[in-house]
Parts: C-alpha cells; structure tokens; sequence
C-alpha cells in the first residue's frame, strides 16, 4: 500500500512551530521560478499539481482560486528581485545583453534566493556564482567576474558605516621616531580591487550610454533617439588594473591606483605597520628613477584628504 504523502502546509495554526511551517510552505511556492511566459509553474517537483499545494495554504475567494492568489506573489517575488539586480548590474548587463543576463540572474536566485530583510545584499554572492557556473557567462567570464566584484564594491560603498579620519594633528601627536611603527587602518567602506579588465572605465561608458538613452527617450527628435540606441558599449580588452572605490559627500568614485600604492593600503589594511606596508609595497630596484619619498607623500596627503585612513 503506497504511503500517505506528508501534508505540504499545516491544516490549522494552533502553535508558533505550525505557522514557522506554514510561513514555509508559502516561501517554497513564492520562491519557485517562473515559466518561460512568467507564469507560476502548475506541476510541483514531485509530480503533484501546484494547486493542490496552494490549497492547503491560502483559501479561494470568489474572484481567484488559490492557486490564482499565491500566483500573484509569486511572479511580485521574481519581479521584484530581477528588477533589483538588473538596476545593481549594469555593467554586467552590458556585457552580456538583457536576455543572457535574466537567465544568470535567474539561475542565481535559484542557488541563492533572498536571505535578508533587504535586497541590498542580492548580489553579494553573485561573483563567487560567475566563477562557479561559468557556463552563464561564457565566453566573458572572467570579464563578468571582474563586473560582478566592482558593482557589488559599489553597493558596500554606498552604505558602509565611517570611522573618524586620521588627520595630520594626529600624526603630529607621534614622534617621528616611532612614525615608521605606526599602523593605520582604512575606512570599513573603502575596496581595493585588483582587476583584469578595466571594468570601472566600461562601467562609468555604460552609465553614461543609459543616460543619453534616458535623454533620447525624453526628446522629440527621432534620430537622437535612434543614434543613441545604435551606439554600442565596446567590451574593455583585459589589462590588469587596481581601482579604489569610495565615496566622498555620499557620492561613490572610482579612483585608479598605482600598483605599488595598491599594496601599500592593503598592508594596511591587513595590520602592518607604516614601514612594513612601505617596505611591501615600494619595489626595491636599486637604480629606480621614481622619487619614491615624493610619490609616498603625494599618495598619503591624497589619502588623508579624501578621509581614507583612520586610527587603528
């Protein structure tokens, strides 16, 4: 005698557990891709018809039946979180086109739905899923890695808490023997990116591209409108690039830098002291024509004005 199969949500809600149960099941079917023709998919997994899910969860009225209700929730979900990625991804967008970018966006929220309160921590992950499933982006995965890594840097940018700035009062304060023992730490928002493609320049092209579309669209001439849509964004051929991104009176910039002041933050960052990052950073060839001493100054007068370093 085949088994009885195991209700998919509870009958009634008669404790806290029953209705963690219940909220459950309602994720399991709001959470589910869509059709191709975005619609709720009417078979589940195990071969049951959806509607006989949605009937144990929600009850029909006399406009929808259940499957109907939980439907609308469904595709809201989907709706929501694409539209979400799609405006936190624009460079990635670009790069692989509309169509190719919903089926990545949509093979991602599959593997990692929403786990937060807040969709700000949508594409956290997705960097980390471009180098796992390459088969989504190729052949410009290591291109829409790089994408993925700079625009999430841009959402934690935005929003990353500040801490009071290392100023030159107190670097005074220091003696200047003991200046070189020093350890400073960089703002929690500042990231330090080291790229194989100069993504910030394609990104900041593509933003500039959306914005002319936007103008196109608002103007009553027809060949801007026609002239903006032809012109394409070229994909950026790869060359390695370190790029700071930070903000500064609530904007976020893209700053480039040097490869050797590059390491210096990240020594920094990761806890040596002044000399050590200096020491790790600054190449050490004897017969260097580059004023070192006068680049250094240069670098950390910048830093200290744009309130990148603070006191550890």
């Amino acid at each position: 005698m085949a088994a009885k199969p195991q209700p998919f949500a509870p009958t009634k809600v008669a404790s806290t557990r029953d209705l963690a149960d219940l909220q459950r099941a309602m994720w399991r079917v709001i959470s589910r891709p869509l059709t191709a023709d975005n619609q709720m998919q009417r078979i589940w997994s195990d071969g049951r018809r959806t509607s006989q899910l949605t009937a144990q969860i929600a009850k029909p009225n006399d406009r929808l039946t259940s499957f109907e209700r939980l439907e609308i929730y469904n595709r809201m979900y989907w709706f929501r979180v694409l539209d979400s990625l799609y405006d936190d991804c624009p460079g990635l967008r670009a790069a692989l086109g509309d169509a190719k970018f919903i089926q990545l966006a949509e093979a991602y929220l599959v593997k990692y739905p929403s786990g937060s309160f807040t969709l700000r921590d949508l594409p956290s992950r997705l960097a980390h899923f471009i180098r796992s499933e390459p088969r989504y982006t190729r052949p410009h995965t290591a291109l829409c890695h790089d994408l993925a890594r700079f625009e999430w840097a841009r959402v934690v940018v935005f929003d990353t808490a500040s801490q009071p700035v290392f100023t030159m009062n107190d670097l005074l304060d220091v003696s200047s023997a003991r200046q070189g023992k020093l350890k400073l730490a960089l703002q929690p928002y500042l990231q330090l990116l080291r790229l194989d493609y100069p993504v910030d320049d394609f990104v900041l092209a593509v933003k500039q591209r959306e914005a002319e579309l936007l103008r196109g669209e608002a103007s009553n001439a027809p060949s801007t409108r026609r002239k903006v849509r032809e012109k394409k964004t070229v994909l950026p051929k790869r060359a390695r690039t370190h790029v700071a991104v930070h903000r500064l009176d609530s904007r976020i910039f893209f700053k480039r830098l040097e490869p050797a002041a590059y390491r210096v933050l990240t020594s920094l960052r990761e806890g040596a002291t002044l000399e050590q990052a200096l020491v790790t950073g600054i190449p050490r060839g004897k017969k260097s024509r580059v004023d070192w001493a006068a680049r250094v100054q240069a670098w950390f007068r910048n830093w200290m004005e744009l309130g990148w370093l603070c006191t550890r």
